[in-house]
């Protein structure tokens, strides 16, 4: 089983060097002022971690590529922990995926 630290220095190595956090404006690099829509985000990979005897350590880490070639992390609770700020603009950008996806099928 691999530990957030290792998969977090893995996905840095991989050049997912960007750290990301949801604000109420939208997904921020939190080494800058931008900001994107759950149109301009991609989720490349995520990773479940939980805890051996604490609930609260259980943790999401998704590795994320923007419209604009930034390449990084955002880590999040999961659970009961979990901001519902991040949960919403994750669930919004894998609705937007979903419905991507389908329109792009041959009819």
């Amino acid at each position: 089983m691999n530990t957030l630290t290792y998969c977090v220095n893995k996905a840095v190595k991989g050049g997912y060097t960007d750290n990301f956090k949801v604000t109420d404006r939208g997904l921020q690099k939190e080494e800058s002022d931008t900001i994107y829509h759950p149109e301009q985000v991609k989720v490349v990979n995520y990773f479940r971690f939980e805890g051996q005897s604490d609930p609260g350590d259980n943790t999401i880490l998704y590795i994320i590529e923007t419209d604009d070639g930034s390449k990084g992390t955002l880590i999040d609770a999961y659970g009961a922990y979990s901001d519902p700020k991040v949960n919403k603009f994750m669930k919004q950008v894998e609705d937007l995926h979903k419905k991507t996806t389908k329109s792009e099928e041959p009819h």
